[in-house]
């Protein structure tokens, strides 16, 4: 199932540094990728930050659950968030 795009969500490839946001949902359909995902810990309601970007900006590099991750642009793209204020 897709997670549904709204006036208050945005995908994590739009995070700025040190802003902090809550996931919302994966917009995609392939279910391994969402299995892997969630591997990660990148469920609905956890929080992620981002924490620097690569020199020519892609990857970045993530804080979840007290882990750093990185994601390419491509795979933060489908990641919908809400920003924590």
């Amino acid at each position: 199932m897709r997670a549904r795009s709204d006036e208050t969500s945005i995908t994590l490839a739009e995070l700025a540094p040190g802003q902090q946001g809550e996931i919302v949902g994966i917009d995609t359909d392939d279910g391994k990728l969402k299995r892997r995902m969630a591997s990660l810990g990148v469920v609905p309601g956890a929080a992620i930050t981002l924490d620097r970007t690569a020199p020519l900006g892609d990857p970045r590099m993530y804080t979840l659950m007290n882990a750093n991750l990185g994601f390419r642009n491509t795979e933060a793209q489908i990641i919908q968030i809400r920003l924590k204020v």
